[in-house]
């Protein structure tokens, strides 16, 4: 455990969010080889197929663990007060309400994937493969959540080094059982998504069992498994907050998504490649920003306005840093990446995806301040502010779908989200300011 309340803001926020950074490095390079595996081991089509369903899975999977992030902002602040019984009960509450999230969205998800697949337009020559990759995926949705909400609480009371351990694990555990599913039992697709699913059960349960055997102080006790009304509301809120920001984004995607599948199975596969490498990329930046979302947390809880503020100022500034070092490599390595994830040397697929990351990568200079600043936000308890932010990217997305795809094909795709982030930077910029921290805490 740490108390992110103490040290130099810069130095406790880069220290803490560095194993956490890695852990989504080392998830993201997963992504990446389990595509390059099924691009060169089963076909370019199949990597097609598991990149229609990416959009649809990531909204599911991205709202379990915007939820539980959200989640793990009232546990944060109730540890930066040193409130340990409201802490646990908090803890209890937002178990039971994660595994009711994830049934619930197990259930509709199996029920309505296809559907789903063939209203985005999905090309027949995939969507059979896209459907059997995704039920698997939206199956397990209840290892996800509990990998999940395990390593977010473990985060709220600031221990990002053990997550990080057992995510480790599972990512080997899954790209060994990638190549044992897919290049000895041959089972396509679907072995790729069943070696996913494991690799998360394994995690999530040795999270669970840290957390009972060495963490004790955490486990609610029986009656501390339902909080009052005002801290359920406040959980509730915050998850939904979270959630909901996630899947507005995602829908936004989804409605991109529709876009893209109308370009060719060759632009599917580029975009899908590019996705890889842009994640890996990207992903640096919004850890940053998740470890933002607990550092306030626990000054706010603390009550620390100057050390928040500060905090935010440092967080932006290590963002910057980050993204100089990114655009080398985004410039320099984009073509051969793509070459070894796609599995094709085709111009088709190439050109387009490394033009994708390389207009992305060099616009992250606002990328990172809007991770931050929507995250400070978040941790502040200014729960409108995910919705606001995610809404105004969704509408974006769908205005592009409407105006540039038509007419600049690929090209409109690939410059959308960067005049998105500019937009919403400036947007939270002004929220920020206009309601510092010390305008909210009591």
């Amino acid at each position: 455990m740490k108390d992110l309340t103490k040290g130099n803001p810069f130095k406790v926020i880069f220290m803490f969010a560095l194993p956490m950074i890695l852990g989504q490095m080392a998830q993201q390079l997963y992504s990446f080889a389990d595509s390059a595996i099924v691009g060169n081991y089963v076909s370019p089509d199949a990597l097609a197929a598991v990149g229609a369903t990416n959009v649809v899975s990531n909204m599911l999977i991205g709202f379990l663990n915007s939820a539980t992030l959200g989640l793990a902002i009232p546990i944060a602040r109730y540890y930066g007060a040193k409130d340990n019984k409201s802490m646990r009960k908090c803890i209890g509450t937002s178990l039971l309400l994660t595994l009711f999230a994830a049934t619930l969205l197990t259930v509709g998800g199996l029920v309505f994937i296809y559907k789903i697949l063939d209203l985005l337009g999905t090309p027949i020559t995939i969507i059979d493969m896209s459907y059997s990759y995704a039920r698997i995926i939206i199956g397990g949705l209840i290892f996800t959540a509990i990998y999940n909400f395990s390593a977010n609480l473990l985060r709220a009371v600031g221990d990002s080094v053990t997550p990080l351990i057992f995510l480790g694990i599972a990512v080997c555990l899954n790209i060994g059982l990638d190549l044992l599913f897919i290049r000895v039992f041959d089972m396509g697709v679907g072995g790729a998504a069943l070696a996913t699913i494991i690799s998360q059960a394994v995690s999530g349960i040795l999270c669970i069992a840290y957390i009972l055997l060495k963490c004790r102080h955490l486990v609610p006790g029986r009656n501390e498994l339902l909080v009052n009304r005002a801290d359920l509301k406040d959980l509730i809120q915050s998850a939904l907050a979270m959630g909901f920001m996630s899947c507005i984004v995602n829908i936004g995607t989804i409605t991109l998504q529709s876009a893209i599948n109308k370009l060719g199975t060759n632009i599917i596969t580029a975009h899908t490649s590019a996705r890889k490498v842009f994640d890996i990329l990207c992903v640096i930046l919004y850890t940053v920003g998740n470890a933002v979302t607990t550092f306030v947390s626990q000054n706010m809880g603390a009550k620390k306005i100057d050390r928040v503020k500060q905090g935010i100022r440092d967080a932006i500034l290590l963002n910057a840093i980050i993204t100089t070092a990114l655009i080398i490599l985004g410039w320099l390595f984009s073509p051969p990446l793509i070459r070894l994830v796609s599995g094709t040397g085709s111009t088709a697929v190439i050109a387009p995806a490394v033009r994708y990351i390389r207009i992305s990568v060099t616009c992250f200079y606002v990328l990172g301040p809007l991770f931050v600043l929507r995250c400070a936000m978040q941790g502040m308890g200014r729960k409108i502010v995910p919705i606001l932010s995610s809404s105004m990217e969704m509408v974006g997305k769908i205005l592009a779908v409407m105006f540039l795809a038509p007419k600049l094909g690929y090209l409109g795709v690939t410059i959308t989200e960067p005049i998105i982030w500019a937009l919403c930077t400036l947007m939270l910029s002004i929220m920020y300011f206009t309601k510092p921290p010390e305008k909210i805490i009591k």
